[in-house]
C-alpha cells in the first residue's frame, strides 16, 4: 500500500500584517493568533520571508548569520533587546539561484517585518530563515509572477511568509491609540482586498492602485504592500484560504492576515498554477 510520507506535506503561505514593532513583545489578540499558528500547521523545513523593510532595485536573498536589524527608532529599550537566533536557510540558496539566475547574496540581519512576526509564530527560533528582498524595479504583476515561481518551494516544506500590512499610512494613523476609531476610507480598502482574495481576483489585487478608489491613502508607498501578491502568487485553488486575524489599529492600520494551507488529496496541483 502506497502512501505518503508527513515530510512531503506543502508547507503553508502566510501574509502577515506586522503593524507596530511593539507587538514583538506584547500581548493581545493578534499576538495570540500568531501564537496558534506554531500548534496548527507543520513545522516547515524553513521559512523564506518577503519584508516590507528590505527594498532595493534587484533581487537579492540575505545571509543574517543570527542577527537582528533594529529598523525602528524611539520606542522603549527592551525593543531593542530583542532577540532571534534562527539559523540560515542557505542550503535554499542553490534553488533559488537556478529559479532567478540574477540573484544575489547579502550580508543583512534580519529586519523587524522578520523578526518581529517569527518570534511569535517559531518562538524557539529553530527553524531556518531567508529573507528575500523587494526588488524596486519590479511591476507589481512581476512581483506576483516571482510569488507564483517561490510557491514551488511549498512543496519541499518551504513556508512563505510576506510581512506587510494591507493599509499602511503612518501619517493618517492615530499612532498614540491603538483603539482609536476606524476611518471608513481603511475599512473599506480592507473590505476591497478581502473580497478579492475570497474570490481569488488577483488582478484586482495586481491593479489596486486602478480599481479602488482610496489606493493612495492607503498606500502612499506600496513596500507594505508588495508582500501581500508575494502569497497570493505563491497560493493554488486548493489551498484552504483563511484569514488567521481581522482588525484595524490605530485608525486605519490594518491587522488582517492570511494563511494558505494544503487541503487534503491534492497534492498533485503544480500544473494548476
Amino acid at each position: 500500500m502506497s502512501h505518503v510520507s508527513i515530510s512531503t506535506k506543502k508547507a503553508p503561505a502566510l501574509f502577515v500584517g506586522h503593524g507596530n514593532p511593539m507587538n514583538a513583545i506584547g500581548q493581545n489578540e493578534f499576538i495570540t493568533a500568531l501564537n496558534a499558528l506554531e500548534k496548527n500547521i507543520q513545522k516547515p523545513k524553513a521559512v523564506l520571508v518577503i519584508s516590507a523593510h528590505w527594498t532595493a532595485p534587484y533581487n537579492a536573498l540575505s545571509l543574517h548569520e543570527s542577527e537582528l536589524l533594529y529598523d525602528m527608532y524611539g520606542f522603549p529599550k527592551e525593543l531593542y533587546t530583542v532577540t532571534y537566533p534562527a539559523k540560515n536557510a542557505d542550503f535554499l540558496i542553490p534553488q533559488l539561484q537556478n529559479m532567478i539566475p540574477d540573484l544575489r547574496v547579502e550580508k543583512r540581519a534580519l529586519d523587524h517585518g522578520v523578526w518581529s512576526v517569527l518570534v511569535h509564530i517559531f518562538p524557539d527560533a529553530d527553524i531556518p530563515v531567508i529573507q528575500f528582498c523587494i526588488n524596486t524595479k519590479l511591476s507589481l504583476r512581476e512581483h506576483f509572477e516571482l510569488g507564483k515561481a517561490l510557491g514551488v518551494l511549498r512543496e519541499s516544506g518551504v513556508m512563505i511568509v510576506g510581512s506587510g500590512n494591507i493599509t499602511h499610512n503612518l501619517k493618517e494613523a492615530v499612532l498614540s491609540e491603538k483603539d482609536a476609531p476606524i476611518d471608513a476610507w481603511a475599512k473599506e480598502f480592507d473590505e476591497f482586498v478581502k473580497d478579492a482574495i475570497l474570490a481569488r481576483d488577483f488582478d484586482a489585487l495586481i491593479d489596486f492602485e486602478s480599481r479602488q478608489r482610496y489606493a493612495r491613502l492607503a498606500h502612499p508607498s506600496i513596500e507594505h504592500y508588495i508582500p501581500l501578491l508575494y502569497i497570493a502568487g505563491a497560493s493554488t485553488p486548493y489551498d484552504n484560504s483563511r484569514f488567521i486575524y481581522e482588525g484595524i489599529e490605530h485608525g486605519n492600520l490594518s491587522m488582517r492576515s492570511w494563511i494558505l494551507e494544503e487541503t487534503q488529496g491534492n497534492k498533485d496541483d503544480s500544473k494548476n498554477r
